[in-house]
């Protein structure tokens, strides 16, 4: 390897907090590993890391070695791709990181679609837990993201918008999803509700929708996860209000039915496919994001035939191919 393991020991550290964590996960001793925090921190002149009752945390410098650290180490992957890549064509790597609803929705019909054109390409596909899915492209960790509600974020680079209505979502049995078209929200809020829970953001896209409504609304459960909420809508514990990307494979397989909310109550989540503004996409990942846009505009066109979403839901400013994306400097 072109740079030394005492890298690897300073990533691994920063992501365990424990040196004992970091040696058992990179299979050495304990000793080697704090021997060589000692020794760059004594060529640095300053602590990389706070010793905590506990466990490190990162210092200040600290936090400007890592980020260097793991550009450092993606960009010797990159270097590992390209000489692969001169024996076998189409060789790389692609790492993304998505909320939950995507990863268990759309993205592995997607993912499979890909494998299939590119089986020498490969992925690592991360669910964001419901925590941050800004944060793993910032730090390097993953070269895409894909989720909603993204904000205007530094050192982020839109590479695509969708514009997604939440809707409801109910069994195919109930009443309700005998008929076709927009739905009145007031008739669903008389049903029972399974809702995403205070404090995320697609309840408070829910929130601004509920809002006018005369009618308060208590929903008998509440959760952060949206896998959580579609098993409860195929039980008959209640109807829920999602985005028809999140349902999407449910619906094709007849296990649950989307409807659009009615225009005077339809709010919008925002879909974001994004990068690091600093970092250059190499070949595989270019060709992977082409493709996911691809794949996500279909899926729009075939939910705008059935009426799920209005027009607007097509992107904004996506690349029209891989070319376009080197070209933006991606």
């Amino acid at each position: 390897m072109l740079h030394s393991r005492k890298l690897q020991y300073i990533d691994e550290i920063a992501r365990c907090g424990s040196i004992r964590k970091a040696a058992a996960r990179l299979n050495v001793a304990s000793s080697a590993v704090n021997r060589q925090i000692l020794a760059l921190e004594e060529e640095f002149g300053a602590p990389i890391f706070e010793r905590l009752p506990r466990g490190l945390r990162l210092t200040a410098a600290g936090e400007l070695c890592v980020e260097h650290i793991r550009e450092v180490l993606k960009n010797y992957g990159r270097l590992e791709s390209r000489i692969r890549g001169l024996k076998m064509p189409q060789a790389g790597k692609v790492s993304i990181v998505a909320t939950t609803g995507l990863a268990a929705g759309p993205l592995p019909a997607i993912m499979a679609g890909f494998i299939s054109k590119n089986p020498r390409v490969r992925i690592l596909l991360r669910d964001d837990g419901n925590t941050s899915t800004i944060n793993p492209v910032l730090t390097g960790e993953v070269d895409l993201g894909l989720g909603f509600n993204i904000p205007a974020t530094p050192g982020i680079r839109t590479l695509a918008n969708f514009d997604i209505p939440i809707g409801v979502v109910l069994p195919p049995w109930h009443a309700l999803a005998q008929e076709s078209g927009p739905i009145d929200l007031v008739s669903v809020v008389q049903e029972p509700l399974v809702l995403a829970q205070p404090g995320t953001s697609l309840r408070n896209v829910i929130n601004l929708a509920l809002a006018p409504l005369p009618i308060p609304v208590e929903p008998v459960l509440e959760t952060n996860s949206s896998l959580m909420l579609k098993q409860l809508v195929k039980r008959g514990i209640g109807l829920s209000l999602l985005n028809p990307l999140d349902v999407s494979a449910e619906c094709r397989a007849g296990e649950l039915v989307f409807r659009p909310i009615a225009d005077g109550h339809m709010r919008h989540q925002p879909m974001k496919l994004f990068a690091r503004a600093r970092a250059t996409l190499d070949a595989a990942t270019s060709l992977f994001a082409e493709y996911l846009m691809q794949e996500l505009v279909t899926l729009v066109h075939e939910l705008q035939a059935k009426g799920h979403l209005p027009a607007s839901a097509l992107p904004m400013n996506a690349p029209a191919d891989a070319q376009d994306l080197a070209d933006q400097g991606l």
